[in-house]
């Protein structure tokens, strides 16, 4: 499913969770009035003359990291809606998730920051700008038509990703069929773990 959203939408990563998981400080504002939804990124913000700030482009950044976070986070912000890139697991989505009555989209591939920057009407504010600097703060965004998005993680746990990772697996093999293993291949083109290059 595809979505698109019109509203108050707030960013937060590990800066602001581990302030506020790790080490306990307040929210800097009652979320829970203000938004539900809650998106793992980097700005691209700048300043404006009169001393607001304007964001033009939004990186989405890869929400595995957080799963760490995830309950404490749910139980204090009263989040609903995730957004980040690449997703969690199916096990994160329904031990952490689904409890919350919370889903996951995800960003549409690589590059799309300009895309989803034209969504952002204005800065509504922004906390811990001096403390953490411009990626790792909580900027408060209104959006309108902000997308596109996927839906990854659903209200029951399932995982988009997931499901289509199982279905391309099972065939994968076959398209190598009669063909000589190559003398040479690219870091990274395993689905064996034990041969990842980190």
């Amino acid at each position: 499913m595809v979505v698109f959203l019109d509203g108050t939408i707030y960013t937060g990563r590990e800066g602001v969770y581990q302030k506020v998981v790790g080490e306990g400080a307040p929210l800097p504002a009652d979320l829970s009035s203000i938004s539900n939804v809650n998106f793992h990124c980097s700005p691209a913000a700048s300043q404006n003359p009169d001393g607001s700030y304007r964001v033009g482009a939004v990186t989405a950044t890869a929400s595995f990291r957080f799963a760490k976070w995830m309950e404490r986070w749910f139980e204090i912000s009263g989040a609903k809606v995730i957004i980040g890139k690449g997703g969690m697991s199916e096990k994160d989505y329904k031990e952490l998730f689904v409890p919350q009555g919370a889903v996951y989209l995800t960003t549409v591939g690589y590059g799309t920051g300009a895309l989803l920057g034209r969504g952002i009407k204005r800065v509504e504010d922004v906390h811990w700008l001096d403390e953490l600097g411009i990626a790792q703060a909580m900027w408060v965004l209104e959006v309108e038509n902000f997308g596109p998005l996927l839906v990854d993680g659903d209200a029951r746990g399932n995982s988009l990703f997931e499901r289509q990772q199982t279905q391309v697996n099972a065939n994968l093999e076959r398209l190598y069929d009669g063909l000589k293993k190559p003398a040479l291949h690219r870091y990274g083109e395993t689905d064996d773990r034990r041969d990842e290059l980190i």
